[in-house]
């Protein structure tokens, strides 16, 4: 279960789906599937909220910011070059 992987309530993960930050799959069932991209940018989520005290607008910005960055093929600043934003979409 991702909330477990994330160590973060599945109430929270809800939040992030309901503002559209990640779009996981379905089962069937009407379960969530998240992907291992979910995953990695849940952990980009993570690391933004908590280590650099970011709120959820910021994260948005600073994500997005990013991979233009890599696309322009700009290093990140280096608070930030942890966050590998190559495989997500922002």
């Amino acid at each position: 279960m991702a909330s477990e992987i994330l160590e973060t309530h599945p109430r929270t993960l809800m939040m992030y789906e309901h503002l559209d930050m990640i779009h996981p799959k379905r089962t069937v069932t009407n379960r969530r599937r998240y992907s291992r991209r979910d995953v990695m940018k849940l952990q980009a989520i993570q690391t933004l909220t908590r280590e650099h005290r970011v709120n959820l607008a910021g994260v948005r910005y600073i994500l997005a910011l990013l991979k233009r960055l890599q696309v322009a093929g700009v290093e990140p600043p280096e608070g930030l070059k942890n966050l590998d934003v190559t495989l997500l979409d922002v």
